[in-house]
């Protein structure tokens, strides 16, 4: 595309300067947003995954604040119709006080639009603190939308690779497909990348997008718990 059919990304009265580097940036954008999508592509075009055990974990009632009763839900039983499940590993071990804060902040933005997501697959929070533990949590941060279990007493955290041989946690997305009346792995991505380093999962939460946006950039802010509204109030 010519320079001269590009749509202005900066008001009247910008210098030629800002304007050039300001178009530079976009073709980098643009060979990111290509590069993105052929990563997608690869991830998409994975060989067929293991099938995995169908764990039964323990889930309350949809309103994080209501008490019992408490059923046994199996891991095949949360696609919700669809053919697909997205499960979201939650830092949050039997011993601690509170769910991990960057966790938290994901899952408060996953709350935030599980109605779309659900338009397309089964989505559910999986944490290996107990559930009376876990649901305070939920309640406390207002996750009403999504599913929240406890994986507490199975191997599924160990064996998805959620959870070290310590019981150290590991924040990570984890993909499953039905295949007949069995569950398949297909794909999971860790919070660190395969040199160790973090922001493996930064596409996933709007706020790492938005503060890259900002002049300043993301700097070292860290995700708090202790300024987010207790909605159980």
């Amino acid at each position: 595309m010519d320079d001269a059919e590009v749509v202005p990304m900066w008001p009247v009265g910008a210098s030629e300067e800002y304007i050039a580097a300001r178009l530079e940036l976009a073709r980098a954008e643009r060979v990111l947003r290509d590069q993105v999508e052929a990563v997608a592509a690869a991830r998409r075009a994975l060989p067929e995954g293991t099938l995995v055990e169908d764990y039964v974990l323990a889930e309350g009632p949809a309103d994080p604040g209501v008490d019992g009763p408490v059923r046994s839900t199996r891991l095949s039983e949360l696609f919700g119709g669809h053919s697909t499940l997205v499960v979201y590993h939650l830092m949050f071990a039997p011993e601690d006080s509170e769910a991990c804060p960057m966790c938290s902040m994901w899952v408060d933005g996953f709350n935030g639009v599980a109605a779309h997501l659900t338009q397309h697959f089964g989505f559910a929070v999986v944490a290996k603190a107990p559930l009376p533990k876990l649901r305070a949590w939920a309640a406390r941060r207002g996750w009403d939308r999504v599913r929240v279990l406890s994986s507490h007493g199975t191997t599924f955290g160990t064996d998805l690779r959620a959870e070290h041989a310590d019981g150290a946690q590991r924040p990570m997305v984890s993909v499953f497909v039905r295949d007949g009346g069995a569950v398949r792995h297909f794909y999971t991505l860790p919070a660190n990348l395969i040199d160790n380093t973090e922001r493996g999962i930064d596409l996933l939460s709007p706020v790492w997008n938005l503060l890259d946006l900002l002049p300043a950039g993301r700097g070292s802010w860290y995700a708090g718990n202790d300024y987010v509204r207790d909605a159980s109030d």
